[in-house]
Order: structure tokens, then sequence, then C-alpha cells
């Protein structure tokens, strides 16, 4: 469809000699003489249009005539603007989603081999709150330097914002902790699939904090999600109470985080950007997690610990590296996660970690080799299924209540 613009004819002069009896109804000027030639760039909105469609060509054009008693003629065209406009949008749109396709993939990439070097560590390491302090802190020393190098503007944060931020942390810090406890106790792949009951601790936590109550739809695709990671836990071969009590863990906080940022940061003046809001976060995490895996493990980042790991299959030296992969691409997925969220919709995110988890399951089942049932298999695929009929159903917008 072509869009059109107003244009002034240039082959029609503005006014012809005027009448000599005039028609004073329609004309509240009384003096010509003061009268002057219309400037569209006077008018809100079009000057820039104009402006930014420039060459006029007056092959395709329409005109008209305003007729009036005090003017003769009066002839304006409208003109149809380039179509290389459309082709612009279009290769800025096409720009836009080659980005976000290349941000998505090193979002999963990232959290493949997260999950393959954090489970590595966690086997001959079994210091789970130690192993995220460590990670967290990997985050922050990343944090610091991109702030100190100006590669991302450092936020000047209010009393209320750090009031705000702070349970958000808290709920953070639990959500990591208890999912690198889980990852330590069993597959990788099981712990995903537990994971994948996040919606169901969505719903419920924003009805009970929220008010919000979901629809049909939502609530009929949150039954294979609950059923499907029931019959994956009855079959799972390295399943304890441990790694799944913590899995489900880990989804009350996450979720309860995500509750928390709608409840409390409502006022446009609490609110950063997503990336920010991140970094907040993960540097206070990590002021919490030092003195907490301390009291928790005691200090056991030291030689002698370090060396009764490297008996059980990695050396001191791969242990270090491995450690530092796993923190280095702990903090850059979720900060390419958070990213993606500032261009994406929150729904349309979902929809992506949805995926990212079927990902993360396939390729760690591949690597370390998981012995899987076909009733695990069919368990994992309709609870996955189950959060994908999810994130559909949140893009339904339910029909206005007629009055």
């Amino acid at each position: 469809m072509q869009s059109t613009a107003l244009a002034l004819s240039p082959s029609t002069p503005f006014f012809k000699p005027l009448n000599k009896k005039p028609n004073l109804r329609y004309s509240p000027v009384s003096n010509l003489s003061s009268l002057k030639p219309l400037d569209l760039s006077s008018v809100h909105g079009v000057s820039s249009f104009l402006s930014s469609c420039s060459g006029f060509s007056a092959r395709n054009s329409k005109s008209f005539i305003i007729s009036n008693g005090r003017y003769d003629r009066f002839k304006v065209k409208t003109t149809s603007v380039p179509e290389n406009i459309g082709e612009t949008k279009d290769s800025s749109g096409l720009a836009r989603t080659l980005q976000l396709g290349a941000m998505t993939a090193v979002w999963y990439l990232l959290n493949i081999y997260f999950n393959i070097f954090n489970k590595q560590v966690l086997k001959v390491y079994t210091f789970p709150a130690t192993v995220t302090a460590f990670q967290v802190g990997c985050g922050t020393l990343i944090i610091l330097i991109m702030w100190a190098s100006n590669l991302y503007h450092r936020p000047k944060l209010t009393r209320s914002q750090l009031a705000a931020i702070i349970p958000l942390a808290v709920a953070h810090t639990l959500g990591n902790l208890l999912t690198n406890v889980s990852l330590g106790k069993v597959n990788v792949s099981f712990t995903h699939t537990v994971k994948a009951m996040e919606p169901f601790f969505t719903v419920l936590f924003s009805v009970l904090f929220l008010g919000e109550w979901p629809t049909f739809w939502i609530v009929s695709s949150i039954i294979p999600v609950v059923g499907g990671v029931a019959l994956a836990s009855f079959t799972e071969a390295s399943f304890n109470w441990i790694g799944f009590c913590s899995a489900m863990a880990s989804n009350v906080t996450n979720q309860s985080r995500n509750v928390l940022s709608k409840k409390f940061m409502v006022r446009k003046e609490d609110t950063l950007d997503n990336i920010n809001l991140f970094s907040v976060i993960t540097i206070i995490s990590f002021i919490l997690l030092v003195p907490a895996a301390i009291l928790l493990e005691g200090v056991k980042f030291t030689p002698s610990y370090l060396q009764s790991a490297a008996k059980q299959g990695l050396n001191i030296r791969e242990l270090c590296i491995r450690s530092l992969l796993a923190g280095f691409c702990f903090h850059s997925y979720q900060q390419v996660s958070y990213m993606i969220l500032q261009m994406v919709s929150p729904v349309t995110h979902s929809v992506g970690n949805c995926v990212k988890r079927v990902v993360i399951i396939v390729s760690s089942v591949i690597f370390f080799q998981t012995p899987v049932s076909p009733i695990n298999s069919l368990g994992t695929a309709v609870a996955l299924t189950g959060v994908f009929l999810y994130s559909k159903a949140k893009r339904m917008k339910p029909k206005p209540k007629a009055a």
C-alpha cells in the first residue's frame, strides 16, 4: 500500500487576482496584503514527515481544488512517498532480527557451557555455597570493570530503589544457591525438568500477592507441566529428595523474585534498566553469599580442599579453569538474557526460555551420556510442551467484558 503526503503544486500560483466584489461571508481577513504563502513547516508533525520524504513525483499524483470566494483557486496535490522508505524499514527490521537471533544463540551456548562446567566442578568439589559465591564474585568483577571502563553507565541509586532491590537480590541469591545444590545431587537434565515447573509458581504467586487470576487456557497449560514433572521424577535414575526439593525451592524463589519486582518496582522513578538492575542484584548477592558460604560450609577454598577435589578426577589447574569458565558463563548468559529482554516482550522471552531449557536438557544428556528411560523422556517432553503452551496462552489477551 502506498503512503501519501501533501505537497503544493509548483505549477499553480498561490493566489490569482481578486474578485472585485469579495464575499465577506467566507473571509475573516479584510486585507489580503498581509497574507503570506502557506508554510507547512509550522504544522506540528508535517515538516518532519515532509523532510524525510524528499523528491516527490508528479507522475503518480492526484489533485483536487479548494474554491473560495476570496481566493480563486488553490491547488493541492497528494503525492506518493518514495517506496525505498519501506525497503529501509525492511532492512532495519531484518538487521534487528539477525541481531536478536545471534544474541539468542549466544544465550543458549553460554547456558550449555555453564551447565557442563558447573556440573564438572560440583561433582568433585561438593560445596555449592562456595561455588555459587565464586561464580557471583566473577560476575561482580565483570560488572565493576564494565562500569569503570564506561562500557555501560553506572546507575545512581536512591534509598527507595535500594529498598526495592534488596528483596529481589535475596530471592535471586537463594534461587542460584538452591539450583547449584540440586545440580550437585542429581543429573543436569532432571534439575531442569523440575525447573520447568516455574509457570505453576508464577500463576500461584500472581494470585496470592497480586490478585491476578489466570485465564482458562493458562490453567489448562499448567496441568501437563505438573503431570510431566511428576512422571519424570518417578522414573529418574538419579532421583534423591535433596536434589528434587532444592530444584523445586529454586522455582519458588525465582518466581517470587519476579512477583516482587512487579509488586515493589511499580513507580517509574524506582525503575532501572534491566542490565543495571541485574548488575546491582549481582553485587548484593555476592555481599550476601560470602558470609553465608563461610557460615554454612566454612572456608573451603584452600589448597587442602582443592587437593582432595583433585583426587576425584580433576587436577587443581583443571578445577580452577573450569570454575573460572563456569563463573564467566554464569554471569554472561544472564547478562545476555537481560539484554534480550530489553528487545522483546516478557512473553516472547519466556518462549525463548522454554526452548533454552529443551536445549540444555538434550545437550546435557548427550554430553554426560545420561541414561534416560522412555517414560522419563515422555514426562520431560510433556512438561516442556506444557511450558510452551503456557507461553502461548500468555499471549492470548482476555476478551473485554461487555458493559
